[in-house]
């Protein structure tokens, strides 16, 4: 159909999703083996050919096939081929689309890479489980990177702002709040693990430009970009946190066009219960919000899951257009999604939906599409058109051929690794412990110096002392008469005290009255006066 994508016919009456209606959201259900690949591929090719990309997760392989024309000789063709006669298409006939692989690991497709700081604190805290706390200690970890202008682009930068985090604690918890370093510790061992499991593929640059999504080729024909999930679906919360991260990339880029002639952007997210799984209220609440505002871009997103129930009511309600496959009642919790699936169409009274649910055959499908004027259309037991494209996966030598003529080839093969906060935190440290080495070398010279200026200033003082002592010597030395003095001296001596002798005889004499003179009172006088006069002469 021109006006819109030819979902199927009902009773001969076709059923048609309204592309001005394409932005209200959208779901496809079903148990397993009942069809839901084969009406995501219908539906996504004949976006495609209105000229609306579309993105969606090959969580099994057998999506990539939409790159090539089905084939006459395919084992199921024969009945596709009656399908497509039963329900009127004149024009089936097999045809390529445009495609672009992709991959997070970059091994099936071109790489898929964002930055830590754009996945930020809230999906990066639910992609490795951390409780509230952790989740504390990470937004701390944002907060001071942004504040000092340190880039958070992969999983090294990351673990080296949590291990700057954890040396300076103190200082962080003053500021910011409580730091501690168990709660650190268990971040960084979560980040261990997400890498073990490839995550660190994912963070980095160059980032993804969402525009890269958008293209059409040369046909007017919107690409059709095919994500590898089957060796992704092994993490989960990888998965999951991705296709929300992707949601909330989309919902900031593109600009706000309300309601145009044809979406812009169409995403297919298979798997889809993931996204909730174990999910925390406020990242329930997050995924409410952009599937509700994201309609505004442009973009309409469409969930492929088992079981209806697998969607939370605030987002089911969201969902404007439905094509539900068969529903198996093996168990209490499945006669609960029959009930609950039944409840969510407009009534059709001529069909008795909870019943039709159970007998529905591969291929057929309960429909209820938005109206012109929005309203659901009544529900309808339709058989679903059959896509045009190869309903299996490529070998190995079709995907390189088709990934090496991708309008994005080149683009994102090759990993960059720019100065971000691992390199200056790195270069940080590197400084401060050349400085803290400098420190400690001239602390250590300074010790040594001070020493040496001890044991100076002890032999200055050994010299003064022993200068002083030889002073002192030679003072006495000095002061010691000499040879020619001590020969003079005891000359003189001996003259004074020879001449004493004669001088005291004579005045004896004198006084005595001569020699002659023999008394015992003269020899007294006379002996007392030559003593006094031979002292006076030595």
């Amino acid at each position: 159909m021109s006006d819109g994508i030819f979902i199927g016919a009902a009773g001969g009456q076709p059923q048609a999703l309204n592309l001005r209606r394409a932005n209200r959201h959208g779901l496809i259900a079903g148990a397993t083996g009942t069809g839901k690949t084969v009406t995501l591929q219908g539906i996504a090719e004949s976006f495609s050919r209105l000229g609306v990309p579309v993105f969606m997760a090959d969580v099994k392989g057998d999506l990539a096939g939409i790159a090539m024309p089905g084939s006459p000789t395919f084992k199921n063709a024969d009945k596709l081929e009656a399908r497509a006669k039963e329900i009127g298409m004149a024009d089936y006939a097999y045809a390529d689309n445009p495609v672009i692989f992709w991959d997070l690991y970059g091994q099936q497709g071109h790489p898929i890479r964002t930055t830590v700081s754009e996945m930020g604190p809230l999906l990066l805290a639910r992609l490795m489980d951390l409780n509230e706390t952790q989740e504390g200690v990470l937004n701390i970890a944002f907060r001071y990177a942004d504040e000092e202008g340190l880039l958070l682009l992969d999983l090294g930068d990351l673990q080296a702002m949590l291990a700057y985090c954890a040396e300076n604690a103190d200082m962080l918890s003053a500021k910011y709040g409580n730091v501690t370093k168990a709660s650190v510790g268990t971040i960084q061992r979560q980040l261990l693990s997400l890498d073990s499991q490839g995550g660190a593929a994912f963070f980095g640059e160059p980032a993804l430009d969402i525009h890269d999504f958008l293209h059409v080729d040369d046909k007017g024909r919107g690409f059709i970009n095919v994500l590898a999930a089957d060796r992704l679906m092994q993490s989960p919360k990888l998965y999951s946190t991705f296709l929300l991260w992707l949601l909330s990339e989309l919902f900031q880029v593109l600009p706000e066009v309300g309601d145009p002639e044809k979406p812009k952007l169409v995403f297919f997210f298979d798997e889809a219960h993931l996204l909730f799984d174990d999910a925390p209220k406020a990242l329930t609440d997050k995924i409410e919000q952009v599937v509700r505002l994201i309609r505004s871009k442009g973009v309409g997103v469409y969930f492929v899951t088992q079981n209806p129930i697998d969607i939370p009511e605030e987002v089911a309600g969201q969902l404007g257009n439905r094509v539900q496959h068969a529903l198996r009642a093996f168990t209490p919790r499945d006669q609960k999604a029959i009930k609950a699936a039944a409840e969510t169409f407009r009534i059709n009274p001529d069909l008795d939906v909870e019943t039709a649910i159970t007998e529905l055959k591969v291929g057929e499908a309960l429909v209820s599409l938005l109206q012109e004027d929005g309203s659901p259309s009544i529900v309808q037991r339709t058989l679903i058109a059959p896509p045009r494209s190869r309903l299996g996966p490529l070998d190995a030598k079709e995907r390189a051929i088709i990934r090496s003529v991708s309008p994005v080839d080149g683009k994102y093969d090759m990993a960059v690794d720019r100065e971000s906060a691992e390199e200056i935190l790195a270069a940080r440290g590197r400084a401060a412990a050349a400085a803290a080495e400098a420190e400690k070398a001239q602390a250590e010279a300074d010790k040594q110096a001070a020493a040496q200026a001890k044991i100076d200033a002890r032999q200055r003082e050994a010299e003064l002392k022993a200068q002083a002592r030889a002073d002192a010597a030679a003072a006495r030395e000095a002061a010691k008469p000499s040879n020619f003095d001590r020969a003079v001296q005891s000359a003189t001596r001996s003259v004074g005290s020879s001449l004493g002798r004669q001088v005291a005889n004579e005045i004896g004499k004198a006084v005595l009255g001569g020699s002659s003179r023999k008394s015992s009172g003269g020899g007294l006088i006379g002996g007392l006066v030559r003593g006094v006069l031979g002292g006076l002469f030595k």
